[in-house]
């Protein structure tokens, strides 16, 4: 074998650093690039946030022609030839005048809120007993041993041996938390839950009390009729005991524990103006940065091989800085200019959406945007990325606007999503005493012109949380 060295030369993309954090900058929600420039502006001297327009900006304004035009005339002939006394007459300033400078807004101010666990308020409760020292005990090991939904979930008799306890003691302490607020928490599974809150509303051996304890299987498996039959009552009963039943909550411990709600701000704004769709950035809540003209004077002023050697130093430094902050405000810049681009494409695939609702939903792809604004599909996920658009018909996610598309005998593709309201739309408008079935819905869509499959309605009903049709019948 013979070893031999050659050269060549080929084109190669490298991610450098700054490639990297421009990725990141696009993909990043507007409220995580304010935390992001926000921390430049610490760690780069040379960039400034502008809170307001500047004094000599502002003069320069008042000395532009357009503001000398808007001066008032001292010529009586030049008189604004509005009759005021037609105003005056319909009461319009019957309200004091207030300038714009002076009119108060309402800022509200944010308030810690300390959440309350539910193990905090259930010990809370515990200590409102006084109990015993070691009945105290086993409470509070009771009480760490629920989960979020307020179930036990280790087994009692695992929690009696870990604490040397009998079992009888175990089960008396428990009894204890199970009538502490909120009703049914201690429970050891979905039946003791739900008997515990009707036994809180004096309902025990009632209907609805004797269908969870002793036809709970029925229950689960909807079978009425037998329900009916073994219980001696009709089924029209207890159709109104399984109602009843059904506005018990089976994860009591989330009533206390439940997480903070989170809010969406959205990052584009699409407003209609005439029969046209206008895309604007919602960019208030970031900084406005600009370079500091202090540095920059401060490399003008001498060249560098005047410099001495600390001061070459410093010329480096913020040489250095410079060139980061200018990288970061074309990034910044980049970043808005292809959003906007992806949100008008967007616009103008779904036009009839924005125009007449979500039945005009069309089947798209990130491909297809990326081939019609020239760019790669990656960066359009990047972009599409946690992002929502507040638009005249609601706040969406981007990624709603992208989903496969079903064939129709027209001829033209129908988007999933409008597919899946269909269904939504016949399952909730359907008898509810002779439900449609998948099949039947399947057949329903067939005639309107949309070719689907029995599983793929089966699918999207799954997907929107509804329960098959045997589940759905109700028997009055």
């Amino acid at each position: 074998m013979k070893h031999s060295l050659n050269m060549s030369l080929r084109p190669a993309l490298i991610m450098t650093p700054r490639l990297q954090q421009a990725l990141k900058l696009l993909q990043v929600p507007t409220l995580e690039l304010q935390a992001i420039l926000k921390q430049e502006i610490m760690q780069n001297p040379l960039l400034e946030e502008v809170d307001e327009v500047t004094e000599s900006e502002d003069l320069a304004k008042e000395d532009a022609p357009e503001e000398t035009a808007n001066q008032e005339s001292d010529d009586p002939a030049q008189e604004d030839p509005v009759d005021w006394t037609e105003y005056l007459q319909e009461g319009s300033f019957d309200r004091p005048y207030v300038p714009q400078s002076e009119v108060s807004e309402e800022f509200l101010e944010k308030v810690q809120i300390t959440r309350t666990s539910l193990a905090d308020s259930l010990l809370e409760q515990l200590h409102f007993l006084s109990l015993p020292e070691p009945t105290m005990q086993l409470a509070e090991f009771l009480v760490g041993s629920l989960d979020e939904r307020g179930w036990l979930a280790t087994p009692l008799d695992e929690v009696a041996q870990a604490t040397g306890r009998t079992l009888e003691e175990c089960e008396a302490v428990l009894r204890v938390i199970q009538a502490l607020e909120p009703p049914g928490v201690g429970a050891r599974d979905l039946r003791e839950c739900l008997l515990i809150q009707l036994e809180a509303r004096n309902e025990k051996d009632t209907l609805p009390w004797r269908l969870i304890h002793d036809q709970f299987d029925h229950l689960v498996n909807r079978r009425f009729p037998e329900i009916a039959r073994q219980l001696k009552v009709s089924v029209e009963e207890v159709q109104v005991a399984a109602d009843v039943i059904a506005t018990l909550n089976p994860r009591p411990g989330l009533q206390v524990s439940s997480e903070d709600p989170k809010y969406v701000v959205p990052d584009l704004l699409v407003e209609r103006v005439d029969d046209e769709y206008v895309v604007m950035l919602n960019d208030r809540h970031l900084p406005r940065l600009r370079i500091s003209s202090a540095y920059e004077s401060v490399l003008r002023e001498k060249k560098k091989s005047e410099c001495s050697a600390g001061e070459k130093e410093t010329r480096e430094y913020i040489q250095g800085k410079l060139n980061s902050a200018r990288w970061l405000i074309q990034t910044i810049e980049q970043r808005r200019r292809t959003m906007i681009k992806v949100m008008n494409c967007i616009i103008r695939e779904q036009r009839e959406f924005f125009d007449k609702g979500i039945a005009f939903l069309r089947p798209l792809t990130l491909q297809q945007v990326a081939r019609q604004i020239d760019m790669h599909e990656s960066t359009v996920s990047r972009v599409c990325s946690g992002k929502y658009v507040q638009t005249p018909r609601g706040v969406f996610e981007l990624k709603f606007f992208f989903s496969s598309g079903l064939e129709t005998t027209d001829g033209e593709d129908v988007s999933a999503r409008t597919a899946k309201n269909t269904i939504k739309t016949l399952i909730d408008e359907e008898d509810k005493k002779n439900p449609y079935s998948d099949d039947a819905i399947a057949k329903i869509l067939h005639d309107r012109g949309l070719k689907i499959a029995r599983r793929t309605v089966a699918k999207y009903r799954e997907q929107l949380n509804i329960l098959p049709a045997r589940f759905r019948r109700r028997v009055a």
